[in-house]
This record gives C-alpha cells, sequence and structure tokens, in this order.
C-alpha cells in the first residue's frame, strides 16, 4: 500500500516564526498529483511518530476563539 506522508515541523511557538507556508490552493494542487485515495499521514521526528488527520483536525483560527 502507498501512502503520502507530510512532515511534522516544529518552526516555532508563534505562526510569525514559522515562515512561508503554503496556501489551501496551492496544497490541493499538490495533493492533486496523487492518487486520490493514498492515505495521508503526518511524520514527526524524522519518523519516530506518526499521525492521521481527520475532518475533525481541520479548523480554523475563528474555530479557536
Amino acid at each position: 500500500m502507498q501512502v503520502l506522508f507530510i512532515e511534522g515541523k516544529r518552526n516555532g511557538y508563534d505562526m510569525e516564526q514559522c515562515g512561508e507556508t503554503l496556501t489551501v490552493e496551492e496544497l490541493i494542487e499538490l495533493l492533486s498529483q496523487y492518487d486520490e485515495n493514498m492515505s495521508i499521514y503526518l511524520r514527526n521526528d524524522n519518523g519516530y511518530t506518526y499521525g492521521s488527520i481527520t475532518s475533525e483536525d481541520l479548523y480554523t483560527n475563528e474555530d479557536l476563539e
């Protein structure tokens, strides 16, 4: 089974410290290159830990307020 990994980064303690990041449009464009049934996992700590991504993991800063 092929899966797609997104490497988890720890760039800072605030969004301002993280630098450039993808837009939703750019991420959709990149993901459209892969099989639509391929599973996606977050890969952290050089593969020491992994995480799943579900619809419940997606939210905006407005949701946090």
